[in-house]
C-alpha cells in the first residue's frame, strides 16, 4: 500500500514539475493586444535575448490551426511556442517571433470545409474572390505597424503556419506580395490561381504528411506544383506514414531555421 502511495505522489510530483515547465516557456511570451477600429487581436510577442529596442531583427509571424482558437492568449503557443522560446535556438537565430490568436468564430483563410461538395482539393473550398477575413486583417495590419516601427529588419520578415495556420500563409502570401522574405506552410491548402502574384524566386518550404486524414496531402502536393511552375524557390517535404500532425517532423528539421533565417528579400 506504501509502495503504491509513493508512487502515485511521484507521479503528481512529476506530472506537476511538468507542467510547470510548460508554464516556463509561454511566460518568456509577452501578452498584447492590437486593437484598430474598435477590432482586437491578441498575440503573443517573444522577444530576441538581450533585446535592444534601438536594433533590427527579424520576424516571425505564424499562425496556429483550428484547434488553438479562442481569446485565451495562450492556445496559439500550443505546437512552435517551446521551439522558438528554445535558449539555444534563440541564442544562435535572434528574433521577434508573434503567434496570434484567432477567435473560435473565425478562420485565418477565405477556405471553408464542405465534405459534401469535393473538389480538387480534397474535403477544402477556396473563397479568394472574398474580402481578407477580419482576425488575417489585423494579423496583416500588425504586421504593417511592426515592419513601420524601426525594430524589425523588414527584409528578413517571416510566415509560417500549420493546419489552418498553413492555408493563412498561403493566403497571406498573395494578400501581401513583396512584403515577405520566405514562408513556411505545415499541411495547409491554398489557391493555385494565385500563386504567379507572389512566386517568382519566392522562397518556400512546405511539409505535409501523406496519411493526413483532416487536410488532405493532394493540397501541398497541388501548391507544390503551381508554385514550381510559376518560378518559386519551393521545396516540399512529405512525410510517408504521417497523419496530421506533421508539425512535429517540421519542428524537428535541423536544417528548418538555418535556411529560413538565410532568406531575405
Amino acid at each position: 500500500m506504501k509502495t503504491t502511495m509513493h508512487r502515485l505522489v511521484l507521479t503528481l510530483l512529476l506530472a506537476f514539475a511538468m507542467t510547470n515547465l510548460s508554464a516556463q516557456f509561454q511566460q518568456l511570451y509577452e501578452k498584447k493586444e492590437f486593437i484598430t477600429g474598435g477590432d482586437t487581436l491578441r498575440y503573443r510577442i517573444l522577444y530576441p535575448l538581450n533585446y535592444d529596442a534601438h536594433k533590427k531583427y527579424p520576424l516571425i509571424m505564424f499562425l496556429h490551426g483550428s484547434g488553438e482558437r479562442g481569446n485565451n492568449n495562450e492556445a496559439q503557443l500550443t505546437h512552435g511556442g517551446k521551439l522558438f522560446a528554445d535558449s539555444a535556438i534563440r541564442q544562435q537565430f535572434p528574433a521577434i517571433v508573434i503567434f496570434p490568436q484567432c477567435p473560435q468564430a473565425d478562420w485565418w483563410a477565405r477556405i471553408i470545409r464542405d465534405p459534401n461538395n469535393k473538389d480538387s482539393l480534397g474535403q477544402y473550398l477556396i473563397k479568394s474572390e472574398q474580402p481578407i477575413g477580419k482576425s488575417l486583417g489585423l494579423v496583416s495590419q500588425l504586421l504593417d505597424t511592426l515592419a513601420a516601427s524601426g525594430t524589425v529588419n523588414t527584409r528578413k520578415i517571416y510566415l509560417g503556419g500549420l493546419s489552418m495556420g498553413g492555408m493563412g500563409t498561403f493566403e497571406l502570401l498573395w494578400r501581401k506580395p513583396n512584403f515577405f522574405a520566405a514562408a513556411i506552410p505545415i499541411c495547409g491548402a491554398g489557391d493555385p490561381n494565385k500563386v504567379t502574384l507572389y512566386a517568382r524566386k519566392f522562397p518556400l518550404w512546405i511539409f505535409h504528411g501523406d496519411s493526413d486524414p483532416a487536410v488532405p496531402v493532394s493540397n501541398s502536393r497541388l501548391m507544390n506544383n503551381a508554385l514550381k511552375a510559376a518560378g518559386a524557390k519551393v521545396k516540399y517535404t512529405e512525410y510517408p506514414g504521417v497523419g496530421h500532425n506533421s508539425w512535429d517532423n517540421a519542428f524537428a528539421e535541423a536544417g528548418l531555421l538555418p535556411w529560413l533565417f538565410k532568406q531575405k528579400k
